[in-house]
């Protein structure tokens, strides 16, 4: 993942260029790795709630060529609302975290539980990832590697209400029952930003039992065989 957002000559700041765009790109990469897995490594100091005061970001080394109008314009342009900004409640700093996805890990994200037989609890969720990974997920189910949790959707990118939760490229999506995992005990949890997280199981996975359906999305959609 590329982490070094420092500006070359010739970048502009506005985003009315291609040149302009291309930097805001780069500072949400920036701002992804940092807020999610480097904090630590780049000497940044996050709350336990993940939030870190935008000053301290842009004195790092990686972000000093950044204003706080760049950091603003990203996240308010950002389609998937990867971050949040708020300003401390005590001293009223700005602040901004990334609203999922740390590999870091952070204890009170005010995640919102799931609840079976609940109005918020979807009948499914959808996980999207690649037809590469199939036969092995087929076989052991999905994973949360690093991460503190498995990453859904509510819905397949492009639907009403899917603002997160699945990148835009992938090819492969996973339907999930979630009112069976939560009768084994699995949770499930809201996040600010529309995507639905889970830590699987004692494991970190989420087995081929709560698998409803699996769809290829590319070239052209098509059911795969669960079996």
């Amino acid at each position: 993942m590329e982490c070094d957002s420092r500006g070359g000559r010739g970048w502009t700041r506005g985003r009315g260029s291609r040149d302009g765009e291309n930097r805001d790109v780069r500072l949400s990469k920036s701002m992804s790795y940092a807020l999610r897995h480097g904090a630590n490594q780049m000497g940044l100091h996050l709350q336990t709630d993940g939030f870190l005061y935008v000053e301290d970001l842009l004195a790092h080394p990686q972000f000093r060529s950044y204003t706080l109008d760049d950091i603003e314009r990203v996240v308010a342009t950002n389609e998937k609302k990867r971050y949040g900004l708020r300003p401390h409640p005590e001293t009223g700093r700005l602040q901004i975290r990334a609203n999922q996805g740390h590999t870091l890990q952070v204890r009170d994200l005010e995640l919102r539980p799931v609840l079976a037989g609940s109005e918020d609890c979807p009948k499914e969720a959808v996980h999207g990832t690649y037809m590469s990974k199939w036969s092995s997920i087929r076989e052991t189910g999905l994973s949360r590697m690093a991460r503190i949790h498995i990453h859904l959707a509510p819905g397949l990118p492009g639907e009403q209400g899917v603002v997160s939760g699945m990148r835009g490229n992938c090819d492969l999506a996973i339907f999930i029952n979630v009112p069976e995992a939560l009768s084994d005990g699995i949770q499930f949890f809201w996040s600010e930003n529309g995507a639905l997280l889970t830590p699987g199981d004692q494991d970190g996975r989420l087995m081929p039992k709560y698998f409803s359906q699996a769809l290829q999305l590319k070239p052209s959609r098509s059911v795969l065989p669960l079996q």
